[in-house]
């Protein structure tokens, strides 16, 4: 279980010694997730000399921003993490959906760097990481290697992003720019969809003991970051939507699978609200739906198997969205004859017709999902949902030509909106919506099965452990063990 992340103690002092050292001298000193999850507790010397720090540069102090608290200009902290509230005039549910919003985060601008911290900062604490030696290979769909290479190069060593060859051209652009060699993008067959072909490329890379693969699908640091950092913050969103909404209950938590990461923070959610945990996946890859298969383009999300940090049985709804739909919608959110009908016709309101932007494909198919639920149980104004926009549409530029020629014939204008608006908003409806029985869920849990015992293997006693709640609980005691580890890194850095 080491392989996974989940020493709490001090594995190989050496390495530790070497990592105290070498950060040192590059004047990197940890957060603990407590401070992340509460960014007021982060000591005052820091704070001040943050706010001098440019948000996108790869400055040790950023590891201070990897929270879902900071302000809209990214230098910052608000008192409550930003976020939209989608009313009935945009969604057509007059249930509220709050959507977090990722674009806050530093260095990456999606809060996928928070489970990339969450992956390396235990391996260093506890002597399993070298930064003068080791490689760190971050194997992804999307953000997850973007974030896994701005904390890598922040702590001096080597950091590699395996991702599909037909990602979002920005994606690659920024890699391009932070990657220490050009070699270090590694370019997999295919696109969102072609998550074995990254483990096989892993399989090929892990032969060489220089190389750590913090792959996101199997490291427990990633969902037990998610679960105290995101979760927590959601719920903060919650109640103070809820202060100026007396008896506002949280019904439910909408997120795409991805790595199952962000999809932990309804844990959460549930422990704290009762809401209920909704997967979301695309219609086009239906796996957790149907055991299905194929190809979509809601990027980053990455599917065709059940990641190994799943709790599966945890969770209550699968729903899938089609990516025409996100697509679209996308278009529709950020092209002015759309952004027109949204002010005009739809009476939304100008400001947050501005502020769409700040939901990628991803976030819409989050939004569409909850759409779908409300619609499901018939919700009413006191049963809110909410969720996440992972990242911006600032990501997807280069696919506008694509989605102009073949989702709308080369032409869009207020017709064109509202024919969009139309068909995938106001027409989402409930078909592709699954409540999960315990028959349901036993069938999600065992097709993990096949990647993780019989491909990638995985202990068949390690890989059934997973299935009660008990496993997850006892995970998160790591957590607080994990912080009292970097605190100690931390006084040795302070001592050099």
């Amino acid at each position: 279980m080491v392989q996974l992340g989940l020493a709490q103690d001090v594995v190989d002092s050496d390495v530790r010694a070497r990592a105290i050292a070498h950060l040192r001298e590059r004047g990197v000193r940890l957060p603990t997730f407590a401070q992340l999850e509460d960014p007021s507790t982060i000591p005052a010397e820091v704070l001040e000399r943050l706010a001098e720090v440019d948000p996108d540069a790869p400055d040790p102090l950023n590891l201070f921003r990897v929270h879902w608290y900071n302000s809209a200009d990214r230098r910052g902290i608000d008192a409550v993490p930003g976020h939209l509230v989608l009313p009935e005039s945009l969604t057509g549910v007059p249930s509220p959906i709050v959507v977090a919003l990722g674009e806050r985060f530093p260095m990456i601008e999606a809060h996928k760097v928070l489970a990339a911290y969450g992956c390396l900062a235990p391996r260093l604490v506890t002597g399993q990481f070298d930064p003068t030696a080791h490689k760190a290979l971050w194997p992804s769909t999307g953000n997850y290697c973007r974030g896994g290479v701005a904390v890598s190069r922040i702590m001096g060593c080597r950091g590699v992003a395996i991702l599909p060859e037909l990602m979002s051209a920005e994606r690659f652009a920024w890699l391009e720019k932070w990657v220490s060699d050009p070699a270090d993008v590694i370019r997999t067959p295919g696109s969102e969809s072609n998550v074995k072909e990254i483990y096989d490329e892993c399989a090929r890379l892990d032969q060489d003991a220089s190389n750590v693969i913090f792959n996101q699908f199997c490291e427990f640091g990633n969902v037990l970051a998610h679960y105290r950092l995101t979760g927590r913050a959601l719920g903060h969103v919650f109640e103070h939507v809820r202060a100026s909404h007396p008896g506002l209950e949280l019904f439910a938590y909408t997120s795409a699978t991805g790595s199952a990461g962000t999809l932990s923070a309804g844990d959460r959610l549930k422990d704290d609200f009762g809401a209920k945990i909704v997967a979301v996946e695309a219609l086009e890859c239906p796996t957790l739906l149907r055991n299905g298969f194929g190809e979509h383009n809601i990027q980053g999300i990455g599917d065709k198997h059940v990641p190994y940090v799943h709790n599966v049985m945890n969770t209550d709804l699968v729903v899938g969205i089609s990516d025409a739909a996100t697509d679209s919608l996308l278009y529709l959110f950020n092209d002015e004859a759309g952004r027109s009908f949204l002010r005009e016709r739809k009476g939304v309101a100008p400001e947050l017709v501005e502020r769409l932007s700040a939901l990628g494909f991803s976030g819409i198919a989050n939004v569409l999902a909850a759409i779908k639920v409300a619609k499901h149980f018939r919700l009413g104004p006191d049963q809110a949902l909410i969720t996440v926009a992972t990242d911006s549409a600032a990501l997807y530029p280069s696919e506008n030509p694509k989605i102009l020629k073949h989702r709308f014939g080369g032409r869009f204008d207020e017709v064109s909106a509202a024919e969009c608006f139309g068909r995938y908003m106001a027409g989402a409806v409930t078909d592709n919506v699954l409540e999960l029985t315990q028959l349901e869920r036993e069938r999600i849990f065992n097709l993990g099965y096949f990647t993780w015992v019989e491909q990638q293997g995985v202990p068949l006693e390690d890989f059934v452990a997973r299935k009660p709640q008990s496993f997850w609980r006892k995970l998160r005691e790591l957590v607080p063990a994990w912080d009292e580890q970097i605190e100690a890194f931390n006084a040795e850095l302070a001592r050099g």
